[in-house]
């Protein structure tokens, strides 16, 4: 498992001080640019990739304090450790109460400054990380919204309304695209956890020699490039909601991790032996029979139980005919701000989008009105801007077509493969649908 390198931009006037600093840095792992002078770091500063700075405070033209002052009012994020002779150290001392991270006096302890650096960019990842929540809980909470007014959507607004504040784990069964996440966030934000994080994992998503290291954490030097300490999921949503999508996905050996961090109430990052107590709701989502897997052993029946304390199942949107003009709507408002149109759907559309058995589920629906809101040239969404296989479909269930739901979505996936020349990845897109749900219906379908 690989780390990113950092980015160390080291500011000298001194060939041999940059040479010297450079070599120990780079064997120490990181990558390091060299500058000679402040000018020249501020234009390789504006690039944006540079993790921390180490600077010499006197220069010719512009000095190390200039500098200093001239990145805490572009770049207040990035650390600056002074290098200095003995006849500037009051100025670095002066630096330190404005912000700066550390100052050494030349030659520096390298041991010192290695630890210094270390310290500094662990301080700079966790106030990166911290402000990256802030704005995330910040965009969900004003974004969570369900639509529908279907018997089965006023059934979970009634579920969420009693168990919202309760700790007890939910977990989330339906299709697809059928808003699964959504359900979870807004068992979040409309809880007494609100302010709290709210951590979503995919666990279909994350490669199987990373999920562990992304569930727990890691120490420093936990394994080849783990150069920093890292946070793990279920650490950061300590407090909060811990959200494992498609939670079926999840190896055994994983399974009875998550069954003893659900039991202890604690984990250990990887590399350390030290337990960490944490506290969190869980919600999970599958679109599997987990009952089915539990019986095949695919899936720990203690950690089934656990995990499906409260059941809710969110119905497919062939069963939410009545909801469609809402969705349809409530995502034509979204994507015309974004395009800056304003748009209506002609009656028309609306038939056809209620006729259509629709796979790939609201994710489906979401996609479509996208794609029509761009290619709309007049002031609504007519047939014109819908994708040929809806059209078809639709049309040949008007004139009396027998076929079964099944029928219907083999003729979909094979037409939607030939119009992208058999790019799955773009046809699973075009349906709405995730990659590997996309493949398992090849599969049932024996499509080559």
């Amino acid at each position: 498992m690989m780390i990113e390198k950092k980015n160390i931009l080291v500011v000298d006037d001194e060939p041999n001080a940059r040479k010297v600093l450079s070599a120990i840095l780079s064997d120490a792992g990181y990558r390091v640019i060299e500058s000679i002078d402040a000018e020249k770091a501020i234009k390789r500063i504006s690039r944006g990739d540079i993790d921390l700075i180490i600077t010499d405070v006197k220069m010719p033209g512009m000095d190390g304090m200039q500098l200093f002052h001239n990145i805490t009012k572009k770049h207040s994020d990035i650390p600056v450790i002074f290098l200095t002779a003995y006849g500037t150290v009051e100025s670095a001392v002066t630096a330190m109460t404005e912000g700066a991270s550390y100052y050494f006096i030349k030659p520096p302890d390298y041991i010192k400054l290695k630890s210094t650096i270390e310290r500094a960019l662990e301080q700079r990842y966790l106030k990166k990380e911290l402000k990256f929540q802030k704005n995330r809980l910040h965009e969900e909470n004003n974004q969570v919204q369900l639509t529908g007014n279907t018997a089965q959507m006023k059934k979970i607004y009634n579920i969420i309304e009693i168990i919202r504040d309760s700790s007890s784990s939910v977990l989330l069964y339906g299709e697809t695209g059928t808003g699964k996440e959504l359900v979870a966030r807004a068992l979040h934000y409309t809880s007494n956890k609100k302010d709290k994080p709210f951590i979503a994992v995919n666990c279909a998503a994350i490669p199987r020699e990373l999920i562990e290291s992304e569930f727990f954490g890691f120490e420093k030097g936990a394994f080849t490039g783990a150069m920093s300490r890292r946070i793990g999921k279920i650490e950061e949503a300590s407090g909060g909601t811990l959200f494992l999508d498609e939670i079926g996905d999840l190896e055994l050996s994983l399974q009875a991790k998550l069954l003893r961090v659900l039991q202890e109430n604690t984990i250990e990052r990887l590399g350390s032996n030290k337990k960490i107590k944490v506290e969190f709701r869980l919600v999970s989502s599958t679109n599997r029979d987990l009952k089915k897997m539990v019986g095949s052993g695919k899936f720990r029946e203690d950690l089934f139980y656990r995990i499906n304390v409260i059941q809710i199942s969110l119905p497919p949107l062939r069963d939410r005919v009545s909801d469609i003009p809402l969705l349809a709507t409530e995502f034509l408002k979204e994507f015309c701000n974004r395009e800056k149109k304003s748009l209506t759907i002609t009656d028309e559309v609306i038939k056809i989008f209620q006729d259509y058995h629709w796979p790939g589920n609201i994710r489906q629906l979401k996609n479509i009105m996208e794609r029509a809101t761009i290619l709309a040239k007049e002031n609504m969404i007519t047939p014109k801007e819908l994708p040929e296989d809806i059209i078809s479909l639709t049309e040949s269930a008007e004139i009396g077509s027998k076929k079964t739901l099944k029928h219907l979505e083999l003729h979909a996936i094979k037409k939607t493969l030939h119009e992208c020349n058999g790019n799955k990845s773009k046809a699973a897109k075009m349906l709405g649908i995730s990659r590997k749900t996309f493949y398992k219906r090849l599969s049932g379908y024996s499509i080559e």
